[in-house]
């Protein structure tokens, strides 16, 4: 892995026209350059079907820094970095043309041949550009060569390995890059730190002191103009497959013995085996699943899930999924991972709620009032506030010895949290330095997909007919809560859990 923490390379961008390069890689890339974690010796070569003169790339490049940060310091010199190329990715003559290019920016740039391929497109052209770049000559370098690509990788197991055996023909396992930006995100990089650095933690993690963890990212926003592709995903391939089982993955593993990516990623995949497998018949008892209807957002009317564009008015898409993992082995067993996502709900929040068992015997309780102590909670706040809070009890002011919940709080705020680096930021640096320890590896993928599988089977030969069961600004469905209650625990609401400011 390279050490340097100046990395030098050329950063191909497929799709360097879309959304994506636009709000998050070309500002990402910006505020490496500003810190001086890119040197002068980078290039940024563009690719993408639009046909754009060279001025119209970087004023493009130079418009999107100044609406996604604000600044504009260096931005004449940054933004000359940047090409462009119109291109076709099922041609070869393109690819030749881009080979050409590569070469010149190579030499003009002193790139030492290293190149970054980010494919910042559709997922269905993934393995058609793979092939190109190799049998194309792009990928015969004389310095490292890597493949950054987006999810969804593939839409089930079966798809997913037949995309990876086709990448593998132009590149290593240790050359590709699946791009989860969860795993950028500082506080979601901060479990292991919390775990594994604190005397205080690291003991009582474990099935004698916890009795349960709740994972919980929910969103304000309906699927707005995704609808043609959230109704082939819906909540369960764009955010359980992924986002959730990584979180959980990190909360679950094992010590690894070393932090280096082959470490931790070992340890990450042997949590995602232990993972307790369903059967059809048992998919109903661990997970349910739900739609928005209409409903208020911020004093606003949004409308029904199936009144969205490109929505089919009698869709069976989830939009919500909530679920109950079984970790067996050793050190979890017998304490559920609740995880819960979905789009229209009251708060946008990502929060991991790690409870405590109650001691054995509760001094303190009031059999007049019938008030029993508040659990201890461990909260690691990942957005939009980032930041850890301690959930504890203590006397209250007076002369009884009546308790009150207290909390200790840390957070990423005002001009610390400024200059707290934007997941994508985080990642495309990573991925320069050859350092995959934040993107996701081959079989942790696999085990996530085979897993999903099996809930994706049940619920799309089975026609839900209690759909819309949630408005939109609402919690989410009824049936998240039953299944808590079945287990006598109850979902914390994350907006009760906000970060203490006093």
């Amino acid at each position: 892995m390279t050490e340097n923490n100046t990395p030098t390379a050329l950063i191909m961008i497929f799709g360097a026209t879309g959304d994506l390069a636009h709000r998050k890689l070309f500002p990402s890339l910006y505020r490496l350059y500003k810190k001086g974690r890119l040197t002068d010796r980078f290039a940024v070569l563009g690719v993408a079907r639009r046909s754009l003169t060279l001025n119209e790339f970087q004023d493009s490049v130079k418009k999107s820094i100044v609406e996604f940060t604000g600044e504009q310091d260096g931005l004449d010199e940054f933004a000359s970095h940047f090409y462009y190329q119109s291109h076709d990715v099922t041609d070869s003559s393109s690819y030749i043309q881009l080979r050409e290019l590569a070469n010149k920016l190579d030499e003009q740039y002193g790139l030492e041949g290293n190149r970054l391929f980010y494919l910042a497109m559709a997922p269905e052209f993934f393995g058609t550009i793979g092939d190109h770049l190799k049998s194309d000559g792009l990928t015969d370098t004389a310095g490292y060569k890597r493949l950054v690509i987006e999810k969804p990788f593939g839409h089930d197991f079966e798809s997913a390995q037949e995309l990876n055996n086709r990448l593998r023909q132009a590149f290593a396992e240790e050359e590709i890059y699946r791009i989860d930006h969860y795993l950028g995100k500082a506080m979601v990089q901060n479990i292991q730190v919390i775990r594994f650095a604190n005397a205080l933690f690291e003991p009582l993690w474990n099935n004698r002191y916890i009795s349960n963890i709740q994972v919980t990212s929910s969103e304000t926003l309906g699927v707005e103009e995704r609808g043609r592709y959230y109704e082939k995903s819906g909540a369960l391939r764009d955010m359980v497959q992924n986002h959730m089982l990584q979180m959980v993955a990190l909360l679950a593993m094992e010590p690894p013995i070393k932090l280096n990516t082959e470490e931790i990623r070992s340890e990450k995949v042997r949590a995602l085996r232990s993972l307790r497998p369903m059967s059809l018949e048992e998919v109903d008892q661990y997970f349910v699943r739900g739609q928005y209807d209409a409903g208020t957002i911020k004093g606003e009317g949004v409308p029904a899930y199936r009144t969205e564009p490109m929505v089919d008015p009698e869709s069976n898409t989830e939009t919500y999924v909530a679920g109950k993992l079984v970790i067996d082995n050793f050190r979890w067993a017998g304490v559920p991972f609740y995880i819960r996502t979905g789009k229209r709900l009251g708060s946008k929040s990502t929060k991991i709620v790690v409870q405590f068992k109650d001691i054995p015997m509760n001094l303190y309780y009031n059999k007049d009032t019938d008030e029993k102590l508040t659990p201890n909670l461990l909260v690691i706040h990942i957005q939009p506030e980032e930041g850890v809070t301690l959930h504890l009890n203590a006397k209250k002011s007076g002369s009884g010895m009546e308790t009150t919940p207290v909390q200790l709080s840390t957070a990423n705020q005002s001009i610390d949290r400024m200059n707290t680096p934007e997941a994508y930021e985080k990642l495309l640096y990573d991925s320069m330095r050859g350092d995959a320890t934040n993107f996701t590896h081959w079989d942790e993928v696999a085990l996530s997909w085979k897993f999903v599988d099996t809930i994706s089977e049940v619920w799309e030969n089975t026609k839900e007919t209690t759909f819309p069961n949630y408005a939109a600004g609402t919690d989410g469905p009824q049936v998240a809560d039953q299944l808590l209650e079945k287990d006598g625990f109850e979902w914390w609401p994350v907006e009760n859990l906000e970060i203490d400011n006093c």
